[in-house]
């Protein structure tokens, strides 16, 4: 079991006066499907952008854990599960890479807006007829003297309606497999660069997500980040990076969730005694309970392995797994908890079950981190 210094405890400590300005109406932007601007200013006001990167460019330096241990508060303490999804998102989207792989122009130049939020990130990786088949990609970059020319298009781009900057990954060369993939750093108005409208969808609703078209894009070579042919190891970087910490947020939403259920089992009275004493009810906060226990030791075990360099590409798939679909199970089991309360948007567990089917998707579905499983064992 980790072991929290004071310095990290103080950290999370930290964000708990930011919470009522985090989960502002939030109600009120999932139901309207907006993106929340106020909300998005608290949390650049309070510093939680800044974690994983480092001093030079105005971040916190913190480590990997750390920050999934902040993110944990977050998802604890912000009841907008768009906003917190749209935080991650941000964070390891284009700061991650660009700190990792960018180049030190490309570094100066955006990281520092990266930590301040004032530039929201996003990246583009799947397309309309791949999906997770990431070597089925069609959107191209060709090199023309000192720039890159992109084409194509991109679907399912979290915070692309709002996105300033965008990590967006083609293929350099259609006959090299997997080291035929390139990542480039894009912005908003860069010509042959177009955002569609918001898609509208089932949970997450107010962190948007849009396609993305590149018609006849080009950008200087230098936004390439890292080397022609390293994109896919960069998304490889990327997506450990994902799962971890926006997994780590949903380990906080699912601690709030079942504090909740506890609670209410409490008060709650039918047949003249709580409903806490009826064995359907408490079985479920139990199943509820065993749920968190098992997603926070998958999800920590998982990023100290990752932190000491072994491979963890076993562990993350079978952490997603477990983590998002406990996630669901026990969003639904608190729906059933409350009863006809918990079928109301008031209350909001229709919204966060809403949200928690999210999660068996992105980042690789479910099937995906199966199959990653069987790999694992020779299948």
């Amino acid at each position: 079991m980790i072991e929290w210094t004071g310095e990290q405890t103080r950290l999370r400590d930290g964000l708990t006066p930011w919470f009522e300005k985090f989960g502002d109406r939030h109600l009120k932007y999932d139901a309207a499907a907006e993106f929340p601007r106020g909300p998005w200013d608290a949390v650049r006001d309070s510093g939680l952008l800044r974690l994983p990167f480092g001093e030079d460019w105005g971040g916190l330096g913190q480590s990997l854990l750390t920050t999934m241990y902040v993110l944990e508060a977050l998802g604890y303490g912000c009841r907008n599960g768009g906003l917190n999804f749209s935080v991650t998102t941000h964070m390891v989207s284009t700061g991650v890479p660009l700190q990792r792989f960018g180049s030190a122009e490309l570094r100066q130049r955006y990281l520092p807006r990266v930590c301040d939020g004032s530039l929201i990130g996003a990246h583009a990786i799947s397309e309309p007829d791949a999906g997770s088949d990431m070597m089925s990609m069609r959107t191209t970059a060709v090199r023309d003297g000192d720039a890159y020319v992109l084409r194509g298009s991109k679907t399912f781009v979290s915070n692309g309606p709002v996105a300033e900057l965008v990590v967006v990954y083609a293929r350099t060369d259609a006959c090299a497999g997997p080291l035929g993939i390139s990542a480039f750093l894009l912005r908003r108005g860069t010509p042959g660069l177009a955002f569609g409208n918001p898609i509208a969808k089932m949970g997450l609703k107010s962190s948007p997500f849009c396609e993305l078209f590149l018609d006849d894009c080009r950008i200087p070579a230098d936004h390439l980040i890292g080397r022609a042919g390293t994109g896919f190891l960069i998304l490889d970087h990327v997506m450990r990076w994902e799962i971890l910490c926006s997994f780590a947020v949903t380990l906080g939403e699912m601690q709030r969730r079942l504090e909740r259920c506890v609670a209410y089992a409490k008060e709650r009275r039918a047949f003249g005694r709580p409903i806490g004493g009826f064995q359907a009810v408490s079985h479920k906060i139990v199943d509820m309970r065993i749920g968190v226990e098992s997603a926070r030791k998958w999800l920590y075990d998982t990023a100290e392995k990752h932190t000491r360099g072994e491979n963890v590409a076993a562990d993350l798939a079978m952490a997603k797994r477990v983590v998002s679909e406990a996630n669901v199970a026990s969003a639904l089991s608190a729906v059933q908890i409350f009863g006809g309360n918990g079928y109301t948007a008031e209350y909001g567990l229709e919204q966060e079950l809403r949200n928690a089917v999210a999660g068996t998707v992105y980042s690789g579905t479910s099937e995906i981190q199966s199959s990653r499983i069987a790999a694992s064992l020779g299948l």
